[in-house]
């Protein structure tokens, strides 16, 4: 009976981990784009840039195939890019998508005038190496001239 009973937790506890696997690999949403920058503006509240920037560039909750968060400060420059980390620091204030769009113009102002939101774009998807929509949710973190932002492509 003892036998019958680790095989079925062994079988349970290999069936968790591989949805799990098949939750990082599935395609992110829109739902989870929000609820990733929601989780990340209060981390940053919470914990401060430092430590909240370490959860970011590692892979995990915050980093995982498409999904990756952004911070820019209210002058647009780069507090957090996992991307690219040598990034950080510098000026993106006037990056335009393929059409002309000011992205980060954009997101300052929705941070800015809402608080958080959506903004929409054209970028370059790396895993297909094509132009694509974008869908961006941006959130202002609570009393500080801070935005962290996730983007998903449509």
């Amino acid at each position: 009976m003892r036998a019958v009973f680790r095989f079925l937790m062994i079988g349970l506890f290999a069936t968790s981990l591989a949805g799990a696997a098949v939750a990082q690999t599935a395609k992110p949403t829109q739902d989870d784009a929000k609820a990733i920058t929601l989780k990340a503006a209060d981390l940053i509240a919470a914990k401060g840039l430092e430590q909240a920037a370490a959860a970011f560039n590692a892979d995990g909750e915050y980093k995982f195939g498409e999904i990756y968060v952004n911070v820019i400060d209210f002058t647009g420059t780069w507090k957090v890019y996992p991307p690219r980390p040598a990034g950080v620091g510098q000026t993106v204030i006037n990056v335009k998508d393929p059409d002309g769009r000011f992205i980060v113009q954009d997101v300052l102002a929705v941070a800015k005038d809402k608080g958080e939101g959506w903004v929409e774009y054209r970028w370059l998807n790396p895993a297909t190496n094509k132009i694509e929509p974008k869908i961006t949710y941006v959130k202002r973190v609570p009393d500080q001239e801070l935005v962290a932002y996730v983007g998903v492509y449509k």
